[in-house]
């Protein structure tokens, strides 16, 4: 066991983070922390990692070494990416250029005060994952990747023997990855043995016991509340103890229905000319992002755009929005069209102001399909109670800030919505309920996302940026993906796991060609292992981004096939100790 945990107790001020709460992180378990916004989870995350006080009593095993990375970095501005990551790391110049390239990050000259919150974030991930650590923990780690780098990491994730407890509404990386889920709810924890799919179903079946047995409880209270009621005297002592029970069970706190955001359901009639977009190229000093793009968006469209970081797909809702003139080429938009732009981040929000006066000067009287609807019943459909609703704007959670933001956008009354990663810090509950709004939206979407599930589950076309050009394909991201790898798919190699079943049923034989291979596999070991150590010196001497890229693939490609031939060497080994002992 890493990790012991009883009685933990955490407040922010008045709210109750966790009340009494006990777990226990055992090695090698994969654990997803879930819940709403603003319940806890990079709390929780802190109070693991040594970084939040907290009451009660936590057990570590001797010598336990934790990898955190925080939703915050600590980085001095003056250094370089590379100073940044050796005064954290011990590690080789080769291994940090191959994680670093694995999260688009080449110039390891570039001074951090200089970077983007998206490269310093991926700077410390990797940081994070290249410190030796018994036990990891991520807060949101696919925030800013793009989906070739969270496919990396989810590899990475699979293969690593380390206990891991993360925060992620990346839905693929809980259903592939984790096997356990603790859950925080208003103040305590549900623990699952589950993946994500699982953990659904048992959710679902606990919250309806919990219901059940609330149900009971009030109908027993109401039946003794009748008969305290007739015995007002209730001199035996039999009648005090009754008494007792029945106060005893009406100083349990309520169970009730977990909220659920009720998106706004406004609407604004859509012409037949909606958005056409023309010849359109986007140059950035010498570089051209995208050029010679065309397309006339439909009512019902959804569309997703996908790409590396910094390829354009901001840049081009931007264009849209009319925020940026591109290069060349124009877009025309219908006059019916009310756009709807939930940016990254939450820039639009005063932090300063309370939150329901920051609704309030959006509007006070909202026509919905519902009807009219003030500042204080829009908040509440979107989970803000009174207590939030007087809040700082400053003082809510990043979740909480995404919510509030995605109330203002839609109290707008789009026709027409642009998402640029709204799955960032959004937890999974909202985002299940935005996948619903968005299959009833009578309107068109695009969507910038590196969320593969929200993807999948919101799109019929996929719009990717490849070397400065955008191409298109038909279907969800997993459609893309298939697609795009039918040319590329490597030919699956011999299931040695299968050739070995196979000859321990019949007798034990070597050929005269696996008698060579034995023969030779020390030699050709020592040669793959020497070739590994030229490659790594190649990197350490490289500065150029493409040719690291494919000393990084050459790398994995060496490591991979030493570990198919060390296989291949103890299965022949196998067959020739069965030989020996077969006679």
């Amino acid at each position: 066991m890493l990790i012991s945990a009883s009685d933990i107790t955490k407040f922010h001020n008045e709210k109750c983070i966790l009340n009494h709460v006990s777990f226990s992180i055992e090695e090698n378990d994969k654990i997803a922390l879930i819940g709403v916004n603003g319940t806890g989870k990079s709390t929780f995350l802190k109070i693991l990692a040594g970084k939040e006080t907290y009451e009660g009593k936590i057990i570590q095993k001797n010598g336990l070494r934790i990898s955190y990375l925080s939703q915050q970095d600590d980085f001095d501005e003056q250094d370089t990416i590379f100073e940044t990551v050796k005064k954290r790391v011990n590690c080789e110049e080769f291994e940090m250029k191959s994680v670093l390239s694995k999260l688009k990050i080449i110039d390891l000259d570039q001074k951090i005060g200089t970077c983007s919150g998206g490269v310093r974030k991926r700077v410390a991930l990797g940081i994070t994952l290249m410190k030796p650590c018994d036990l990891l923990i991520l807060d949101e780690p696919t925030n800013h990747l793009d989906n070739d780098s969270i496919e990396w990491l989810e590899k990475f994730l699979m293969k690593m023997n380390q206990a891991l407890v993360m925060v992620t509404h990346d839905r693929y990386f809980l259903e592939r990855i984790t096997h356990k889920m603790i859950e925080i709810d208003r103040g305590k924890i549900y623990e699952y043995e589950a993946n994500y799919s699982q953990f659904l179903q048992l959710k679902e079946q606990r919250e309806q016991n919990a219901l059940a047995q609330e149900r009971k409880r009030n109908a027993f209270l109401r039946k003794e509340l009748e008969w305290i009621r007739s015995n007002a005297q209730a001199r035996s002592t039999k009648s005090k103890e009754r008494i007792a029970r029945f106060e005893k069970l009406s100083e349990v706190e309520k169970i009730k229905e977990v909220g659920k955001v009720d998106l706004l359901k406004t609407s604004s009639r859509l012409g037949k000319k909606i958005l056409e977009i023309n010849d359109l190229e986007m140059k950035i000093q010498d570089r051209i992002l995208f050029s010679d793009f065309s397309y006339h968006l439909k009512r019902n469209d959804r569309i997703g755009i996908v790409g590396e970081n910094g390829c354009g797909k901001s840049t081009l809702l931007n264009i849209i929005t009319g925020q940026l003139v591109p290069t060349f080429g124009k877009v025309e938009i219908g006059e019916t069209v009310r756009l709807g732009y939930f940016r990254q981040g939450s820039d639009d929000l005063d932090d300063s102001l309370i939150v329901l006066d920051a609704i309030k000067k959006v509007s006070d009287d909202l026509v919905t399909d519902e009807g009219h609807l003030n500042a204080k019943t829009m908040l509440e459909k979107f989970l803000f109670d009174s207590h939030l609703q007087h809040t700082r704007i400053g003082y809510l959670s990043g979740g909480e800030k995404r919510r509030l933001y995605l109330l203002k956008v839609l109290m707008q009354a789009p026709n027409v919505l642009l998402l640029d990663e709204p799955t960032n810090d959004l937890d999974i509950t909202t985002l299940n309920v935005l996948e619903d709004y968005l299959d009833h939206f009578m309107g068109a979407v695009i969507v910038v996302s590196h969320d593969r599930y929200f993807l999948d589950r919101t799109c019929d076309t996929i719009f990717v940026f490849e070397e400065g050009k955008i191409k298109s394909y038909i279907g969800g991201y997993s459609d893309y993906f298939e697609q795009r790898n039918v040319e590329t798919k490597p030919k699956e190699k011999s299931d040695y796991a299968q050739i070995k079943k196979m000859r321990r049923e019949s007798q034990p034989h070597l050929s005269s060609k696996e008698k060579r291979e034995l023969e030779n596999m020390e030699s050709v070991l020592l040669e793959l292992e020497t070739k590994l150590k030229e490659t790594d010196e190649k990197m350490n001497q490289e500065t150029d981004y493409q040719k690291i890229m494919m000393l990084t693939d050459k790398r994995n490609e060496i490591e991979k096939e030493i570990e198919e031939k060390n296989e291949r060497w103890l299965e022949l080994l196998e067959i020739q100790e069965l030989m020996k002992i077969n006679g």
